[in-house]
């Protein structure tokens, strides 16, 4: 009997060994001269795919009592973290990848913090680890992409490859389109009662947004969502937090014919009140000979809000002047990067660049204790599926600490919880207070300027 489980044992010890190098694979290196074909093989062979994409088929172990539970909780956590089938896609057919996307493969090279243990310690899984040169690759891929699609034209070139990026000097815009986009956007014609305008709640004064959980419009009714800054927002992949326009000229048609904001029943409406402004209907017929409609109106609001761009300090460090940050603010933007906030808030606009999943690592609405809204839908309201509720496009950091309270609800009031609430509840841990100020020093660099004054 002695001698059977011994060779019971050493069966399975050489079944293991077998599995160990045939887990390993260099199939990647078949696409030498495709880096994209490269991190696609990487990406496959070492599991990834195994719990980030929806649609990957659950493993036999899944099944098993206890330990499915497990798989299936870590299987939803990694796809709400990130979901490789678009990425997958776009690198098997040369498509353009979400900048998201890459700086999450690119932080997870750098740091070495995936595959977790219980995942590639599990026999049938040894072998799916990144090695060195797998991972130089990822890393090599990610800063040529970074270069050639997201380098921001104003930066530095030793810091062309940073995952956050310096503003553009400007946005090609119309200048007369502009002016009278100026004068729409302060307009309370726009809404029913003559009551609201757009800057009634992105106060231009007040970093964008008004300051108030929820906004409020016409006969004094609330909205289900903090309103997001106005600034940058021109370079958001699409606009509100569901992301149901895909541009400012579209967003800017929302307001006014919503029930809760401006409550007009058309744009017909809106029309005919502007047109008894004689000296507004001359100066928009030079610009849009066509006459008043719903396109002229928020293509004018939208050529006006391509301006709102506010450079900080932090745009002339990355620009290349040394002495914009002090010591203490570039070890806050460093921890900043530690704690992975640098892989959503990327790019110019630091956010606005993916919708994210508010809750990766735990609840957050059983946190807030308040009961869910139609608001905390997120993307699932505009698509319908699932897998899109409670997912959020990612807000720009620019200004955060002039557009108080946060989060989609605007249930936090302080910047330092919402800071610890971010590292909790999407990065999976409390950091210490120490690091949060940091953070938040780093922050505090990104207040911009708007026509050469700093914004309070």
């Amino acid at each position: 009997m002695r001698k059977s489980n011994l060779t019971k044992i050493s069966s399975l010890l050489f079944a293991c060994v077998f599995l160990v190098s045939s887990c390993s694979s260099d199939e990647y290196k078949k696409y030498a001269n495709d880096e994209s074909k490269q991190v696609a093989s990487i990406l496959r062979q070492n599991g990834c795919v195994d719990c980030h994409a929806e649609n990957a088929p659950t493993p036999f172990y899944g099944k098993f009592p206890v330990i499915g539970s497990v798989v299936k909780a870590d299987i939803a956590e990694g796809t709400h973290y990130i979901d490789f089938t678009s990425l997958l896609h776009s690198l098997d057919n040369g498509l353009p990848v979400s900048e998201v996307d890459m700086a999450k493969v690119e932080y997870t090279a750098l740091s070495g913090s995936m595959p977790p243990l219980k995942y590639y310690a599990m026999p049938m899984h040894w072998g799916k680890t990144l090695n060195s040169e797998e991972k130089k690759v990822l890393i090599s891929w990610a800063k040529n992409v970074r270069k050639a699609h997201f380098a921001s034209p104003t930066v530095a070139k030793e810091f062309e490859n940073e995952p956050l990026q310096p503003l553009p000097a400007f946005l090609p815009v119309d200048s007369a389109k502009v002016e009278l986009g100026y004068k729409l956007y302060h307009d309370t014609r726009l809404s029913a009662d003559n009551s609201v305008s757009c800057a009634t709640c992105h106060d231009l004064s007040t970093g964008g947004v008004d300051r108030l959980q929820y906004s409020k419009g016409i006969g004094g009714q609330f909205g289900g969502v903090n309103a997001p800054t106005v600034y940058n927002s021109a370079l958001n992949f699409a606009q509100f937090w569901d992301g149901r326009a895909a541009d400012l000229q579209e967003q800017a048609a929302g307001p006014p014919l919503n029930p809760l904001e401006m409550g007009h029943l058309s744009f017909d409406d809106i029309c005919a009140m502007i047109a008894e402004d004689a000296e507004y209907c001359a100066a928009h017929a030079l610009v849009y000979p066509e006459g008043l409609s719903q396109s002229t109106i928020t293509e004018a609001i939208a050529e006006f809000e391509k301006t709102l761009l506010t450079p900080s300090r932090f745009d002339k460090y990355l620009r290349g002047d040394k002495t914009a940050l002090t010591a203490e603010e570039l070890e806050g933007y460093q921890v900043f990067k530690d704690n992975k906030c640098a892989t959503c808030h990327v790019g110019m606009n630091i956010g606005g660049q993916s919708y994210e999943f508010f809750g990766v690592k735990q609840n957050y609405f059983e946190y807030r204790g308040t009961g869910l809204t139609d608001g905390d839908n997120g993307r699932f309201a505009v698509t319908g599926l699932e897998s899109d509720r409670h997912k959020f496009k990612t807000p720009t950091l620019r200004n955060v600490m002039i557009t108080y309270p946060y989060m989609h609800d605007g249930n936090i009031s302080t910047i330092e919880e919402a800071v610890q609430i971010m590292n909790v509840y999407q990065g999976g841990k409390k950091i210490a207070d120490a690091d949060v100020n940091k953070i938040v020093t780093f922050l505090k660099t990104l207040t911009g300027e708007y026509k050469g004054e700093l914004l309070q």
